[in-house]
């Protein structure tokens, strides 16, 4: 177990130090850009599950049927 913790705080830690190491601040363009990239990933990821679920339950990922 300690080691699956020490995986998961080793790329923890570089996203801070990394993101701390970064200078500047970012404009309100840059926010407006990153807000609508999530937003729209967000709704293409909920669209795609959302169409998997559907054609599940609808049959469509079942195997042909034939019929003589």
């Amino acid at each position: 177990m300690a080691l699956l913790l020490g995986f998961l705080a080793w790329p923890i830690l570089f996203m801070i130090r990394t993101w701390n190491s970064v200078e500047g601040t970012m404009g309100v363009h840059q926010w407006i850009a990153m807000i609508l990239g999530v937003v729209f990933s967000c709704v293409v990821g909920f669209g795609l599950m959302g169409a998997m679920f559907f054609s599940s339950r609808q049959g469509y990922d079942d195997p042909p049927q034939f019929v003589q």
